[in-house]
């Protein structure tokens, strides 16, 4: 790999790292509010939208200045989501505004890949940056948990005094402020590339048709359909089960919240497992092979409600996150090499971006309906684990006999 790539992976590193960290502490935050359990999934459909709203912009955005630009810019706009929540903005709110960084940084890292290296090293790649960034949301996880455990903030906020940070919440934003500034640090030594598929023009009209096309484009092309569909329902249903866990965690092992939030991350190391295996046997050209796997990871869901031992479900969860990281590798190459060549690395990623996010705001929304209705988390859970398996079913009935690629 060249040397530039490694300064990606280190920018990407510390800015996933801050992002999964200000999740736990935003969720404290509420806690601390005394808000109810279902502002959970209404918080982070608040830091998602943007990702929706911004989709017809964010590609073109990304794909008309060098990458690295992008992702300081991005990077800069969170901090600022920090800083709103530090001085006492609604967290639903400033998480929004860091969730607007966000949707403008995603096309910039991805898209990076399929411009600084060769479509044969995009499997390699994209198992480094996943594997990496599955170690921040690990190492986010646990701290945001140990930043929030009583103990450690509470020696901390005894001997340190920072202006608007007052409590155990506070602290870990105050941290996740640092982690991004390390982030933008990084932004700037990202090789500057040349500007590929500039957008031709930046009138908002122009660049919605041009979304839509580009939309249209994706989900017609066979292969961008099926890498687009899977990984559409892996980051949904993730972004719940995230959720879901420090829910389950709470009423099944009696887990507080800095507990329960280091939980997660056995999920994370899962996927950083189910990523290397799958950087060693699945190559890009038989990606669609690994369809049947997605179906497994919805089944095992389903035994969450069963367990009530830590060892256990530090062992389900990691399986959980191994099978979703075999599939979703695979699938994430073939989808930015089939956008990039459609239509540019920027554009793709953002339609990449839209769909997931649909399907992220759709499912935290049937989550937070559930839970507002008074269904129990373990009810919850199972029509998770069906409505996963089930839709995974449907796509390898319709795919499952193209065994290869074929011509990427």
């Amino acid at each position: 790999m060249k040397r530039g790539f490694y300064t990606i992976l280190a920018a990407q590193f510390f800015s996933a790292l801050a992002d999964n960290a200000l999740l736990f502490a935003a969720i404290a935050l509420l806690k601390l509010m005394s808000a109810p359990d279902w502002h959970t999934p209404i918080l982070q459909q608040s830091f998602i939208i943007s990702f929706i709203i911004l989709a017809p912009f964010v590609g073109a955005f990304a794909d008309s200045l060098p990458k690295g630009r992008v992702m300081f810019i991005s990077n800069a706009i969170k901090m600022t989501g920090c800083a709103a929540m530090l001085m006492g903005v609604n967290p639903l709110l400033a998480y929004a505004l860091a969730g607007f960084g966000a949707a403008a940084y995603s096309p910039a890292k991805y898209g990076i890949l399929t411009e600084y290296l060769p479509p044969e090293k995009l499997v390699l790649a994209n198992s480094w940056m996943e594997g990496l960034t599955v170690l921040a949301i690990i190492l986010g996880a646990v701290v945001g948990g140990v930043l929030l455990s009583p103990n450690v903030s509470g020696a901390i906020l005894q001997h340190v005094s920072v202006p608007f940070i007052h409590n155990p919440p506070d602290l870990a934003i105050g941290i996740v402020l640092l982690l991004y500034s390390v982030a933008a640090t990084f932004n700037l030594y990202i090789p500057r590339l040349p500007i590929d598929h500039k957008p031709l023009s930046r009138d908002p009209v122009f660049l919605v048709k041009e979304f839509a096309h580009c939309f249209k484009l994706l989900w017609k092309d066979p292969l961008g359909q099926v890498s687009l569909a899977v990984t559409t329902l892996f980051w949904g249903a993730g972004a719940t089960l995230r959720l879901l866990v420090l829910t389950w965690a709470a009423i099944a092992l009696n887990y507080d919240m800095s507990s329960a939030a280091k939980l997660t991350a056995w999920v994370a190391v899962g996927i950083a497992i189910g990523s290397i295996l799958a950087a060693r046997f699945v190559k890009l050209e038989h990606a669609v092979k690994v369809l049947p796997v997605g179906i497994g990871m919805g089944l095992l869901v389903l035994a969450m409600p069963l367990v009530t031992s830590p060892l256990l479900a530090t062992l389900l969860l990691i399986g959980i996150g191994a099978m979703g990281g075999f599939f979703v590798v695979p699938m994430n190459a073939l989808l930015q090499h089939r956008g990039h060549l459609l239509m540019g690395a920027g554009s793709s990623i953002a339609v990449q971006n839209f769909n997931e996010n649909i399907s992220i705001f759709l499912m935290l929304g049937l989550y937070a309906l559930l839970g507002k209705l008074g269904f129990s988390i373990y009810t919850i859970t199972i029509v998770f684990g069906l409505l996963m398996a089930g839709i995974m079913t449907l796509l390898y009935k319709k795919h499952g006999h193209d065994q290869d690629s074929g011509k990427i």
